[in-house]
């Protein structure tokens, strides 16, 4: 190695450090980061401190080049959130996208949201499509969510969505004998400010069921909310999502870790300048 290249790496080593100091990520000790490609700008999380990437899938129009994938890869460890009901990705029928990814991009299997499926596509069965996509990525993570006894099932880092139940499905999956990896799905907002939770959380909690039965018919779900559907929301978001500043998310972080999941990924929901520090 000639001196410049010496420089070079030197001076990105601390960078990569100076941005890790800085990142709120590394405080909390989150240790993943799920990225949606229609939110943000995806060559800015090569600046992330977490040592894997989630690329969420939305649509087949949404996916991001091989060579942005390539790039991130050079960073941490990259995952594409794969629908196997979807065509292009269907490991029992067309799965040419799957087959165009790059060779070091991992996967994280899931059912597929029915915004993303057509109607043939929301019909195929689960089951089998999971059997034969492990079978064609056996270090593929298995997203649980609607599936949860197929996921189990078919083994793999069982991927589930945080919720108020979390830590005692954990302990009781880690009492049963279950010693394979758990990573946890958690949207994140470093804020204690309510509309700032409503506004980026909202939605999301009130598609959670119990969050769903107990809302009034017609409530706002944004910082519009008030009275009950208000209180219902704002609780929901600290149930099903990681909020509060630094010291608040680190604890809940360290409880989770410590109950026996192995990996936090945090879903920037303030978007994603506030993971960057």
């Amino acid at each position: 190695m000639n001196s410049s290249e010496h420089v070079s790496d030197s001076t990105a080593q601390r960078t990569a450090a100076d941005n890790a100091h800085r990142s709120p990520l590394a405080t909390a000790g989150i240790d993943a980061v799920a990225l949606k490609p229609t939110e943000c700008d995806l060559s800015a999380a090569v600046d992330l401190p977490v040592s894997t990437l989630v690329v969420d899938y939305e649509g087949r129009t949404a996916l991001p080049d091989a060579a942005t994938l390539q790039r991130l890869a050079e960073t941490a460890e990259v995952r594409v959130t794969t629908p196997v009901r979807a065509d292009g990705l269907d490991p029992l029928g067309d799965r040419s996208v799957d087959e165009e990814l790059p060779g070091e991009i991992g996967r994280v299997l899931v059912a597929g949201h029915g915004a993303y499926l057509s109607e043939a596509e929301a019909n195929r069965k689960i089951a089998p499509r999971f059997g034969a996509a492990r079978d064609n990525h056996p270090d593929a993570w298995v997203g649980t969510e609607g599936v949860e006894r197929i996921a189990l099932a078919v083994g793999g880092t069982q991927f589930e969505l945080l919720s108020r139940s979390t830590r005692r499905d954990v302990r009781a999956l880690r009492a049963a004998g279950f010693d394979g990896d758990i990573a946890i799905y958690a949207p994140t907002a470093f804020t204690d400010d309510e509309d700032d939770l409503l506004d980026a959380l909202g939605a999301y909690v009130s598609r959670r069921a119990p969050v769903r039965r107990a809302l009034p018919d017609d409530a706002a779900t944004d910082s519009e909310a008030t009275g009950r559907a208000r209180d219902v929301l704002l609780a929901a978001s600290r149930d099903f999502a990681l909020v509060g500043d630094l010291d608040t998310v680190r604890e809940r972080v360290t409880e989770l870790h410590e109950t026996g999941v192995d990996t936090v990924v945090a879903y920037p929901a303030c978007g994603l300048d506030q993971f960057l520090g």
